[in-house]
């Protein structure tokens, strides 16, 4: 398993309940979170392979912003 940090624009919990069906689709990732606190919107996610772009297009079709830190 690897986790993997982004940026993103979910500021709120409205916003993660918009993106969480796109999310909780994905067969690789195991969980995932975001801190809503951070300045930064950090999406944490428990991915089984290597695949973020699966991640990043879901964020992106739930139509939010995000990138790789």
């Amino acid at each position: 398993m690897k986790t993997v940090k982004f940026k993103t624009n979910i500021n709120c919990s409205a916003c993660v309940k918009s993106v969480s069906p796109f999310l909780n689709e994905l067969d690789n990732i195991n969980t995932w979170k975001v801190d809503t606190d951070n300045p930064d919107k950090i999406l944490e996610v428990e991915l089984d392979d290597d695949n973020q772009a699966s991640v990043i297009e879901a964020v992106n079709q739930a139509a939010y912003t995000i990138e790789q830190i």
